[in-house]
C-alpha cells in the first residue's frame, strides 16, 4: 500500500528537523497529456520557517541506505503525532 502525504500534517525529515505540509500542487512543467506530477509545498517548523517545494515522489521516498546507513527512519519524511 502506497503512503499518502497529507496537507496540514507534520513530518520529520530523516536528519531530524520538523516540517508542516502546506499544500500539494501540480507541476506545470510535467504535463504529458495524461497527468501532472505532484509537488509538495512544506514549511520548516524551525529557524526562519522557510517554505520549500519537493516532488511528491521524492518527499515520499525511502532513505538511501547506501548513503545514510545509520539512519533509523525508513522514509525521507515520516509523519509525527501532534
Amino acid at each position: 500500500m502506497e503512503r499518502t502525504i497529507e496537507i496540514g500534517k507534520k513530518y520529520r525529515h530523516f536528519k531530524g528537523n520538523l516540517y508542516k505540509v502546506i499544500d500539494i500542487v501540480n507541476d506545470s512543467e510535467s504535463n504529458n497529456d495524461e497527468e501532472f506530477k505532484k509537488v509538495v509545498i512544506y514549511q520548516a517548523l524551525y529557524g526562519d520557517n522557510l517554505k520549500w517545494a519537493r516532488p511528491y515522489d521524492l518527499f515520499n521516498s525511502l532513505v538511501d541506505r547506501e548513503k545514510y546507513p545509520d539512519v533509523e527512519q525508513e522514509y525521507r519524511f515520516e509523519e509525527v503525532d501532534e
